[in-house]
């Protein structure tokens, strides 16, 4: 058995003494992990020169969860579902003509690779967001290099920020476990 830490403590008792649902407190302690997740990406991406942190925070409050058990069931189908989608976001950049309809068709096939090749329903929908966020960066450039780059500038966004996500949550269970009470015990109301 591990022994009780004293911010878990305090915040059971909070939650004891007012009566608070443990459903609330696990939306507070969610709102203080995006807290300091965001905090960290947006200053490291600010200091780092890489342009518009949006996609890293989008990507790190897609992996992000307060409950331990949770974001480590999440984490394996997020993390392949982003690395489809920036793969094959990266792939029809190199080998798309930058046409209107490159876009569509690749989204397309990304769902199509999701789908029927990786198998993994959890999260399936990060593959073509991803894939998206990275073909709309390469996209919008006039040469296909500058698209590329921008491309793959994105990727690593994408992937810092999940990983920024996911390591916040899990270093947040460690000083911060909220825990539901055990069964056969009363809920507050």
């Amino acid at each position: 058995m591990t022994a009780p830490r004293p911010l878990s403590s305090k915040a059971e008792a909070l939650m004891e003494r007012l009566g608070i649902k443990y459903e609330d407190l696990l939306g507070f302690r969610f709102a203080v992990n995006v807290f300091i997740a965001t905090t960290i990406v947006w200053i490291t991406l600010k200091l780092m020169d890489a342009g518009s942190p949006i996609w890293a925070i989008a990507s790190m409050i897609a992996a992000s969860d307060p409950e331990p058990g949770e974001a480590r069931r999440m984490f394996r189908s997020r993390i392949i579902n982003v690395l489809v989608g920036c793969a094959v976001g990266l792939c029809f950049l190199i080998l798309g003509n930058g046409s209107d309809w490159l876009l569509p068709f690749a989204l397309a096939t990304t769902v199509l690779i999701s789908s029927y090749v990786i198998r993994i329903k959890t999260m399936w929908r990060q593959a073509p967001i991803t894939a998206a966020i990275v073909i709309a960066a390469g996209i919008s450039h006039a040469s296909k290099m500058a698209g590329i780059e921008s491309g793959t500038r994105k990727v690593m966004q994408v992937l810092f920020g999940c990983a920024v996500g996911l390591l916040v949550s899990w270093l947040m269970s460690k000083v911060w476990l909220v825990k539901p009470k055990p069964p056969g015990e009363p809920h507050d109301q």
